[in-house]
């Protein structure tokens, strides 16, 4: 039977940092390695920035069901330096910039934020939720409330001038599982809200990394991220004849996507065997 554990040569000889947390609910780990090491977050802080929303919807700050407008100019988080723009050829959701100009509901931007990983949905909750000092105060309190050491989210996607100085989003295996445990444990937000957010998780149409080493029909709450030379892919698992149980892996190397992706379908392939199969 293959096993995490039989993976260690493989990861060990990863032209980078391969990154492994894989564990039941109760947060204790089956299987770890490198998992606390830094990455650039790329897409996965946008489970924050949804945990974030709902929680100020629960909070009576926010309205989810509230049309917002669908404008492409954020405010840096670099002080004293002009607005960004997104690049619609860098986004992997055109229905979002379908409605540039107008407007759309919140919510419809969670969603397309986490099934499509809109970049540009992204931006607007993110300015949904306040000014930038307000808006990332908020998604690091998502971090914290989840037990993550590490992991901080600073600047919207796209953000060069804020890049180019310094400020960046980076997460951690360790702290990427921390959060999809907090989504399932109900501490981020009421039990009907977090039932609502895995929903939308379970719904994710970007299937190219771990999906690939599970079942076909396995009920999956994910977010990945990419970017050149990173991978991350971060899951609450449910089999359908054993626990729940959470997998994070972050690649960040010297790596095609192709070759990330296929690995980190061997990686769910193997925490299958071990925690999915029964």
């Amino acid at each position: 039977m293959i096993t995490l554990q039989s993976l260690t040569p493989e990861l060990d000889a990863f032209p980078g940092t391969a990154s492994v947390w894989c564990g039941p609910l109760d947060g204790s780990a089956v299987f770890a390695r490198a998992e606390h090491h830094l990455h650039y977050a790329a897409s996965t802080m946008k489970v924050g920035v949804m945990a974030a929303a709902w929680r100020a919807a629960e909070a009576g700050r926010l309205d989810l069901d509230a049309e917002i407008p669908v404008h492409n100019e954020h405010r840096s988080a670099a002080p004293g330096t002009p607005v960004y723009t997104n690049d619609p050829a860098y986004d992997s959701d055109q229905q979002v910039w379908d409605r540039l100009g107008g407007s759309a509901p919140l919510r419809w931007l969670i969603e397309r934020m986490i099934v499509r990983s809109s970049n540009l949905a992204t931006n607007l909750v993110l300015g949904a939720l306040g000014p930038n000092e307000q808006a990332f105060a908020q998604v690091n309190e998502v971090w914290q409330v989840a037990g993550a050491s590490r992991a901080h989210t600073d600047r919207g996607i796209e953000d060069y001038p804020a890049r180019e100085s310094g400020i960046s989003n980076e997460v951690t295996a360790a702290d990427l599982a921390a959060l999809f445990g907090a989504l399932a444990d109900e501490r981020l937000a009421s039990a009907a809200g977090s039932a609502a957010m895995i929903d939308v998780l379970t719904a994710q149409q970007c299937r190219d990394d771990l999906h690939l080493g599970l079942p076909a029909g396995t009920r999956v709450a994910l977010k990945n991220g990419w970017v050149t030379g990173e991978r991350h892919s971060s899951a609450l698992i449910f089999p359908p004849d054993a626990a729940p149980y959470l997998l994070a892996a972050c690649t960040t190397g010297e790596v095609s996507d192709a070759d990330a992706c296929a690995l980190l379908g061997r990686i769910a392939a193997a925490s299958w065997a071990q925690l999915g199969a029964n």
